[in-house]
């Protein structure tokens, strides 16, 4: 029987023996357990490199495309632009959720590449959730910059190939992308900024206090064992309505009866190291 949370984070358990946590004797979370220590060791020279490239690479485009959006504005456009925003922000969101979702239920740290250099950090997030505060900005924002590289080129080519005609009929559409694109970017610093509850600056906390970036006391019920529910960490506006739907949870039904595939097997893996 799936878990009830409410919105302090608190939940009910359910009483499924494989759900139970780690043996009293060991380190439940944080960076003493055992998993966390190992799944930490596992960041290698080349995924920094990575991310290193990704973020120069991101921001550059960034850059190149946020001044041809000012070059090309229109008032005319206005309403366009600030409807676009709002559809990119909540596209982060979801996307923020699926990839959250997907990373967190499916998978391995075994899986050849892709599983030490993009499931690893979830894996390590749920036994060591502070770790997210400990690392710096290329770690913790590398390979959210590498997803938006595509898009964003996409963009400046467009900007450098076509009409003025053109790039006025699509700038509405641009807005879009360019919104999406910088949510997805700054997805995981927001996460880190809701796991972090001393020294964030004034304008951080207050985005989070008017919920426009995901507040800190709502992420907390996805922290909830086994970590089941609330997987939007962008903004975190979609979480109640996909939790009322029980999106999730019929999605990774209809996975589990076509595969056989357990959810969230290899993150209890995890969890349960204790040495």
């Amino acid at each position: 029987m799936a878990r009830m949370v409410d919105e302090s984070g608190r939940g009910e358990e359910s009483q499924n023996p494989e759900r139970q946590e780690p043996d009293r004797g060991s380190a439940r979370w944080g960076p003493q357990h055992a998993g966390a220590r190992e799944l930490a060791n596992l960041y290698s020279p080349g995924k920094r490199c990575q991310e290193w490239i990704s973020v120069l690479l991101c921001f550059s485009l960034m850059a190149f495309n946020f001044l041809h959006l000012l070059a090309n504005f229109h008032l005319g456009h206005l309403w366009y632009i600030l409807l676009g925003i709002a559809a990119g922000i909540l596209t982060a969101d979801f996307a923020s959720g699926l990839v959250h979702w997907a990373a967190d239920t499916w998978g391995s740290v075994d899986l050849p590449i892709f599983g030490k250099a993009f499931i690893r950090p979830f894996r390590e997030h749920h036994i060591d959730p502070t770790a997210i505060t400990r690392h710096d900005f290329i770690e913790t924002n590398g390979d959210n910059c590498m997803l938006t590289l595509v898009p964003l080129a996409n963009m400046a080519f467009n900007f450098l190939t076509l009409s003025p005609a053109e790039i006025y009929h699509l700038y509405p559409w641009y807005c879009y992308l360019f919104a999406l694109g910088i949510f997805v970017t700054l997805t995981n610093q927001i996460h880190k900024w809701s796991h972090t509850y001393f020294g964030l600056p004034r304008w951080v906390v207050f985005l989070q206090d008017c919920h426009v970036i995901l507040p800190r006391k709502h992420h907390r019920i996805h922290h909830v064992s086994p970590h089941e529910t609330y997987f939007c960490i962008t903004t975190g506006w979609l979480n109640y309505p996909l939790e009322k739907v029980g999106f999730w949870r019929n999605l990774e039904d209809l996975i589990q009866g076509v595969t056989g595939e357990k959810p969230r097997a290899d993150d209890l893996k995890w969890a349960h190291k204790t040495n």
